[in-house]
């Protein structure tokens, strides 16, 4: 039973006495200084194209990018749906936290939408309009459901193995969302 488990009760949408507090970005700070209820393990959202064979790079001062993007069929086709093992060390590193916790609060794993992962994979790095992901769809329409179904179920897996693993509630990230 966790000592703190505010930001739960709330998810479920019960009575809470206060609105529970977590940062986004809290990895590797102390949970106990920062008096949150809840902690994360921040990972980049990208671990999913790269577990399904399109590895990528960060660069300083730009940020992600992919040398090779999607751009047809047999892209796609060449691309696997990632499973838990292609993701374990994310996986370890939650049971690592889960155990340093003690049961203090609850711990949040989080992943990607597919739509933001597509467009990620499509553009091959960050963009203003996302004008290639949004091209992408009404060209190739069904090419572009079957990479998104790759995707969807790739996340289910590294979900599935986060909550398996001790995250106790589950955020989806859908940071291009707006471009829709």
């Amino acid at each position: 039973m966790l000592k703190n488990d505010l930001l739960l009760r709330a998810a479920r949408g019960q009575e809470v006495e206060r609105a529970p507090v977590w940062l986004m970005r809290q990895a590797g700070r102390p949970v106990d200084i920062l008096g949150v209820d809840a902690a994360i393990i921040f990972s980049d959202i990208l671990v999913i194209p790269e577990a399904m064979g399109l590895p990528y790079q960060m660069i300083e001062a730009w940020g992600p990018w992919f040398e090779h993007t999607v751009k047809n069929k047999g892209d796609v086709d060449r691309l696997s749906i990632a499973e838990v093992d292609d993701l374990r060390y994310v996986m370890k590193a939650l049971q690592l936290a889960k155990k340093g916790l003690g049961d203090r609060v609850p711990l949040i794993g989080f992943a990607g939408a597919p739509w933001t992962l597509f467009a990620y994979m499509i553009e091959g790095s960050g963009s203003k309009t996302f004008s290639a992901a949004k091209q992408f769809l009404y060209a190739q329409p069904q090419v572009a459901h079957q990479l998104l179904e790759k995707i969807t179920q790739s996340t289910i897996n590294y979900l599935k193995g986060q909550v398996a693993s001790g995250a106790d509630l589950l955020q989806i990230f859908d940071s291009w969302a707006g471009v829709l």
